[in-house]
């Protein structure tokens, strides 16, 4: 079946199937669905009250038609729903509210401690008239579809008095047992929200699925919660605006969502297949858009969508009036945020005047602690970091094993402007000694589809030359020509064909693919960047509903940075604790950490290590002065220390 088939509503197939048996009774299942009813109500109502246990998304997203009809015939609606237990979804809240917009009086029931389960909707007709649903339907794709739910409609002209009863017992809670969900409380309410216990990665993949019938490609999850911030963002007139949202989100398809409001779009990138890869993007969300490419020897101007090369548009020969007019483009896209403080960025945000310009990114910090948040104007529309995703169950967790590695003395490796020489750090981690310990490694966990991060080209093809004569399928993949390598589309379709079981790479694959039956990430060489770090963590951690977790592997030394890695993956002291052993902290949801003894006992020292400021602020100064190539200026140097020494 083509895609576009699929896009035929569920209310479509609902018509095909529905055999009324009762007028009063609903009882779900494939031929008698409830939302067949609701609709009919919707759309002769001039009040409505809902009172139910909870909201989840694809509920929500049924209904969106019924709703926004009710919202332009004026109707006045009020939601009261639970939080008992977190069933409620805080992008099903967001969605409710930006249908409704100002026609909606949502709120959660106040003890969020008391089992709270009634499921009722009240509609007041313009004669006087009206009606009550109640039963056992929450707002959610099931309930209103083929569950077993079992409804009872109870009319007012029947029932007067049970009709006022249940209408004051609704007011009751309305007014005197509620808490308002206005923008804060939402916003408290998303950041503490986790995925209940009882939705596992494959039922979210199910629910995925049938959504599909519904319609392709919306906004949902996290998606839906940023385009809440970046609406909002507009409303207070602001033109820019940044999205920090952890790998796998689906940020290009929110900048697809986002742009929908606009004519003429500017996507920019540095990396070919990102732009390939955003330009289908784009196609699947806007239909009839017509799209070109900016980047090499391709020119294309007359288009509504245009994916530029950093590198090509950001020239000063392209930015003038000969090819583009300042306010050409109405609506911009940064992809890859972090990197907008380089010089063809600057110039490409400097020369335009869109209507709105967004950044995305996973990572904005950065090692050079160049400020990106400033080119937004510090407009944050949204945020959600790896702990949050995971915990919201938008990302796989993982199973992290933190590797003892002591056949490299790193203290023996020079280091330059903080980082360790290149050329010395290759010679040192290919030895077989290590790379026999990273097969033994590997080999424990049945992996079938792996990325290795290695330090260098070299590494890579020795690394992949190594597991090839030991009997593991594998590959390198870098810029250049190997025994080994070859690119990277061919790696990756033997990869997921299972021609392969392992690439190795530098960081051809930090950024701009998305393989998600990945089941194994190996770190090969010492962690430098924690922008790096969670780039290429991430590359493991999407959703597949085959996949209940991804297989972590680091191989760790005596390296300068090996401290911050707990915190990297999420790790936290656990309340009122004190303790150094990183084996002892809070991760995110259904993860497992597990570092070597040897491991917790050095992180213990260096965890604890008491280290006056004084030398870590003139450790400081000698790395920026070498930086920037000359004694740094007061200024200079406040911007470029180290975030955590400064404050």
């Amino acid at each position: 079946m083509s895609e576009k088939l699929k896009e035929n509503t569920v209310k479509t197939i609902i018509k095909e199937k529905e055999i009324v048996f009762n007028e009063n009774c609903i009882l779900g299942g494939d031929k008698d669905f409830f939302i067949n009813r609701l609709s009919e109500c919707f759309l002769k109502a001039k009040k409505i009250d809902i009172i139910v246990a909870f909201l989840r998304e694809t509920g929500v997203k049924l209904l969106k038609n019924d709703l926004e009809l009710a919202k332009n015939n004026g109707v006045k609606i009020r939601i009261l729903t639970g939080n008992y237990l977190g069933i409620t979804e805080p992008s099903a809240l967001y969605l409710m509210k930006d249908i409704l917009k100002s026609k909606c009086d949502m709120r959660f029931y106040a003890d969020s401690k008391r089992s709270f389960h009634p499921k009722a909707y009240i509609f007041h007709y313009e004669d006087g008239g009206g009606e009550i649903f109640i039963g056992s339907s929450n707002i959610s794709l099931s309930a209103l579809t083929k569950g077993i739910e079992w409804n009872y409609r109870l009319k007012k002209e029947d029932n007067i008095e049970d009709f006022k009863y249940f209408c004051y017992a609704f007011e009751d809670l309305f007014l005197n047992n509620s808490i308002v969900l206005n923008e804060n409380e939402l916003k408290n309410y998303s950041r503490q929200w986790k995925k209940p216990k009882v939705y596992s990665v494959k039922e979210i993949e199910e629910e995925v699925e049938k959504e599909k019938v519904i319609n392709i490609f919306s906004p949902r999850g996290a998606q839906i919660e940023a385009l809440s911030g970046l609406n909002k963002l507009r409303d207070e007139g602001m033109d820019k605006g940044i999205v920090v949202a952890s790998t796998g989100i689906g940020k290009t398809y929110l900048a697809a969502f986002d742009s929908l409001k606009y004519e003429k779009v500017l996507f920019v990138a540095h990396r070919e297949e990102i732009l390939n890869q955003a330009e289908i993007i784009f196609k699947n969300v806007r239909e009839n858009f017509k799209t070109g490419f900016f980047r090499g020897n391709t020119r294309d101007l007359n288009v509504d969508g245009l994916f530029a090369s950093v590198q090509t548009l950001g020239k000063k020969e392209y930015l003038n009036e000969n090819y583009f007019s300042r306010d050409y483009f109405d609506y911009i896209v940064i992809d890859e945020f972090h990197h907008a403080v380089n010089k063809n960025y600057i110039n490409i945000i400097n020369y335009f005047k869109p209507k709105f310009l967004l950044g995305i990114t996973a990572t904005p910090e950065r090692m050079d602690n160049k400020d990106v948040f400033q080119i937004c104007d510090y407009n944050i529309a949204y945020e959600i970091r790896l702990t949050e995703a995971i915990n919201k169950g938008y990302l796989c967790p993982f199973r992290y094993y933190g590797i003892y590695d002591d056949s490299v003395n790193y203290d023996n490796i020079n280091l330059n402007r903080g980082r360790y020489n290149e050329k010395e750090l290759e010679k040192s981690l290919m030895i077989d000694k290590r790379a026999n310990l990273i097969l033994k490694h590997y080999k424990k966990y049945n992996s079938k589809q792996c990325i290795g991060f290695c330090s260098s080209k070299n590494h890579a093809e020795y690394m992949a030359k190594y597991f090839n004569e030991n009997g593991v399928k594998a590959c390198a993949v870098y810029s250049g020509v190997g025994e080994n390598s070859i690119n990277r589309s061919e790696a990756i379709k033997k990869l997921v064909n299972g021609n392969i079981q392992i690439i190795f790479s530098v960081d051809m694959f930090n950024e701009g693919v998305d393989i998600k039956t990945l089941d194994m990430v190996m770190f090969l060489r010492p962690t430098e960047s924690s922008t790096i770090f969670l780039q290429q963590l991430g590359r493991g951690l999407r959703l597949d509903k085959n996949k209940k977790y991804v297989n972590v592997l680091d191989f760790i030394g005596n390296y300068k940075k090996a401290d911050m890695i707990p915190s990297l993956i999420g790790g936290k002291r656990k309340c009122n604790e004190k303790g150094n052993n990183p084996n002892e902290f809070e991760y995110p949801e259904d993860c497992i950490v597990d570092f070597d003894f040897e491991l917790v006992d050095i992180y213990k020292r260096l965890l604890s290590k008491d280290i006056k400021i004084k030398d870590l602020v003139k450790e400081e100064y000698f790395r920026i002065k070498e930086e920037l190539g000359h004694r740094p200026r007061r200024v200079e140097f406040i911007k470029g220390i180290d975030g955590e020494i400064y404050f």
